[in-house]
Order: structure tokens, then sequence, then C-alpha cells
């Protein structure tokens, strides 16, 4: 990319202190907004995710595309199988392991256990039973009805994550 230059040809002095001075009428790069899920069933899928909490419209549940603005700013949009084939008729469901996996914070590690049992409760699929993984957080993997991976995590304190560590030591030098 060319930088903006003064008449006798130095950069800038405003591009030398900001990290991606654009020139003057071009395009700001694109920027990330939206992560779509492509559903098989709308009202099973959006159950779903409105037991992790997310405020999904009322009434939603019949309709081919919905959209709920997540804190900080992206949105998570599900579209029906229908829809995506309605402009791109050669679509289809990917076959084998998903390529892409959502992730949810919970406030502690017994909540990353309540919402895993929740969910395994109301008939969804647990993927990996909730675990102290060595990197500090309790950590569970759960299917949504179409199969993707969806990340239940925690904070542990750091008593426990100190000897999680520890234990994954011991037992790889053992």
């Amino acid at each position: 990319m060319r930088r903006p230059t003064t008449r006798s040809g130095e950069v800038s002095v405003s591009c030398k202190t900001r990290p991606a001075c654009l020139p003057y009428g071009a395009l700001m790069p694109p920027s990330f907004t939206l992560t779509g899920v492509i559903v098989a069933d709308m009202a099973r899928s959006l159950a779903f995710y409105r037991r992790l909490g997310l405020d999904l419209p009322a009434g939603a549940d019949a309709q081919p595309h919905v959209e709920v603005q997540l804190p900080g700013g992206p949105r998570l949009a599900f579209d029906s199988e229908a829809t995506i084939r309605s402009f791109d008729p050669r679509w289809s469901a990917g076959t084998g392991s998903p390529r892409v996996g959502l992730a949810f914070a919970c406030d502690t590690p017994d909540e990353v256990d309540e919402v895993y049992a929740d969910l395994v409760g109301a008939g969804h699929a647990g993927h990996l039973p909730p675990w102290d993984a060595f990197w500090g957080q309790r950590y569970a993997v759960v299917l949504d009805p179409d199969g993707n991976h969806v990340d239940l995590y925690a904070p542990l304190p750091v008593a426990a994550a100190t000897s999680a560590t520890s234990d994954t030591e011991t037992s790889s030098s053992s």
C-alpha cells in the first residue's frame, strides 16, 4: 500500500504515527460484524441458543432468517437451509467434522457444569463433558442441533489451574 507523502516525497507525519494510514480517498478494509449459522430446524436451533442466554426474538421460530445483536457489537445470524438454497441452489450441508465452533463464557466453573448438564438434560448431545483444562479454564463442548461445536468455559481459580498444569506435567513425564 502506498503511503501519503509530502511535496518533497517524505512520508506524511500523520502516517508515521498511525499503524495503518490509508491514502486519502482509499476504502477502509472490511470489518467483521456477523457470524452466520445455517440450520436445518430453525425452532430447534433457536431453542438451543435461548438456553444459552441469547435474547432471540419471540415468534422467530418460523422465520427463514433471524439475527441477534451480541454484546460488543457483532451479530449472530441463523438462516434456514431453504433460505440459503434460495440464492445458492447448489448449496449442500457439509459432511464430517464442523470447521467452526462458537464459545460461550460462563461466570464460574460450576456454571460450566450446570449449563452443560442443562443442555444435555434437554436432549442435546454432549461432545466433551466438563474438565479442568491445562490452560486454566473449566471447559466443556456440546453440539448444537446441527452438529456445530459449542464451547462452554470459565476461568479456574488460580490454585486449580496450577494443579491442572502440574498434573499434566507429571503425567507427561511418566
